[in-house]
């Protein structure tokens, strides 16, 4: 458990610099002499460098030791945070930024990897999900922390204290890591590695992050408008709820983790559909504070709930060939991001409301209940074993 929890602490601090900038923002622009809509491309400059540069890097690093990679990454994290507290202008803010999200994009997939190789075939899934609680435990501390950080003492401050973390992931690794940690797969060859991405277990999972990140985004990306304008919070409660919603989807990952772990197909679909009816109940209790607030903590569990079986399903079945499909596990979700953002801002252009947004999500999560039933028909008539790890040379 030590060296999952050595893995945590590196994503939680990738976590927290992706996120905190949000937090942040208005400080950065006002630093660095732009305005707020500009100073937003820090964080599309972040996602973009996760999505593309990361895979890149992955098969770029493939014949080198898991263990000194990752300890690599975490570097370039902690030297990317000092540069960021240090930088004189926006554009080498950007460039930083990105350049921190391909090490982002790199150490997630390889961590994830990494991490099932740890545990035993039937902890895979809670293996995976102790990674991605180091995101979600970013949101609920690293980023109110972060921002209140800014507050108090500056934006530079918060990276400044991001290197710190970094630094504090760079010695649990270190520390705790085996040495041969990730060794039991040797590098496949790159025509292997895109070959895998074939098996419909593959593709159609990565569907389905793709429908669960436009179920998740579609609306939590307008979510603070949604509370005010539709459900009549005050603005003084809306850290509130979000903190809430973090709590039930730090809760909901490991609960995911569980359920990968003891029937991940049949608990995948369920909560597919659980979700596709929670987004339904989103839409009526809207204008009513406590169903609406309840609703959205329920919501943000089952998001993260339904992402750890996802990723275990994918490390499952690339995992002959696991550097190109792990590393696009988080570049998915970033692209994922971006489609729900975009859908949900041409929804809003065209005239439908607030209300509408997670009328749009309960659409893609019976979309994705529809891929996962036929995923698993096509499994169990096809039936093939997932592929056994390569050997080590």
């Amino acid at each position: 458990m030590l060296p999952l929890v050595a893995l945590f602490i590196a994503a939680f601090a990738f976590g927290t610099t992706e996120f905190v900038i949000a937090g942040v923002l208005p400080q950065v622009a006002g630093g660095l002499g732009v305005s707020i809509p500009t100073a937003g491309y820090l964080v599309s400059g972040y996602a973009c460098g996760i999505a593309i540069g990361g895979p890149l890097l992955a098969l770029a690093t493939k014949t080198i030791s898991r263990k000194t990679l990752l300890i690599g990454l975490a570097i370039a994290f902690t030297i990317g945070q000092a540069a960021c507290a240090l930088a004189p202008d926006f554009t080498s803010m950007l460039l930083l930024r990105i350049a921190v999200a391909v090490a982002h994009g790199a150490y997630f997939g390889v961590a994830m990897v990494v991490a099932v190789g740890l545990v035993p075939e039937d902890k895979r899934g809670m293996a995976v999900a102790v990674i991605l609680s180091g995101l979600t435990v970013s949101n609920v501390i690293g980023v109110p922390a972060g921002t209140a950080i800014g507050n108090l003492w500056g934006w530079r401050a918060t990276f400044w204290v991001m290197g710190a973390l970094g630094v504090a992931a760079i010695a649990t690794m270190l520390a705790l890591l085996p040495r041969t940690a990730g060794s039991s797969n040797s590098p496949a060859s790159l025509s292997h590695e895109v070959r895998v991405l074939g098996r419909q277990q593959v593709w159609t999972s990565l569907i389905l992050m793709l429908m669960l990140m436009i179920g998740q985004f579609g609306l939590f990306t307008y979510i603070t408008p949604t509370l005010l304008e539709v459900t009549g919070l005050e603005e003084s409660l809306v850290p509130w709820v979000l903190l809430l919603n973090g709590v039930g989807a730090t809760i909901g990952v490991f609960l995911g983790g569980k359920l990968a772990d003891w029937k991940l197909m049949p608990s995948l679909i369920t909560m597919l559909f659980l979700q596709a009816l929670m987004l339904g109940v989103i839409y009526a209790v809207s204008p009513y504070p406590v169903p609406m607030v309840v609703a959205i903590v329920i919501w943000g569990g089952l998001n993260f709930a339904i992402g750890a079986p996802i990723q275990t399903r994918i490390l499952a079945w690339t995992a002959d060939a696991s550097n190109l499909a792990s590393s696009l596990i988080p570049s998915g979700f970033n692209v994922g991001i971006a489609l729900a953002a975009s859908l949900g801002a041409a929804m809003l252009n065209a005239g439908y409301g607030y209300r509408s947004l997670p009328v749009a999500g309960a659409l893609a999560m019976l979309v994705a209940v529809a891929v996962a039933v036929a995923s698993q028909v096509w499994e169990g008539r096809s039936r093939v074993a997932p592929p056994l790890p390569a050997a080590a040379e």
